[in-house]
């Protein structure tokens, strides 16, 4: 269960890089007319500290999927853990069920 979270966790973090780089792309593209010597130096480091981000963001999907890969068998396990317990939600389970 514990891994699960770490996963959900992760992919959270994965999904909150890809909104970032993808609101950072679109200021740098609105902002790429403006002239202005300190708006070229911001420019140029944003694009840097985004190329920077892009390549972390590529070296932490890699490792969680190495991860998933290498360590399926508890992934594997919650999965099965979740569906029964959702199954036993779904079925209603109490001793006041006539279809025995």
């Amino acid at each position: 269960m514990e891994s699960t979270n770490l996963q959900e966790a992760r992919q959270r973090l994965m999904n909150d890089f890809n909104t970032i780089v993808t609101d950072t792309e679109a200021l740098l593209k609105a902002v790429r007319d403006v002239p202005g010597e300190k708006v070229e130096a911001l420019r140029a480091s944003a694009e840097a500290k985004l190329a920077a981000t892009k390549e972390r963001l590529r070296a932490a999907q890699t490792q969680a999927n190495t991860y998933v890969h290498e360590n399926p068998w508890p992934l594997i396990g919650a999965a099965a853990l979740a569906g029964f317990i959702l199954g036993l939600m779904a079925r209603g389970g109490g001793s006041d069920r006539d279809d025995y």
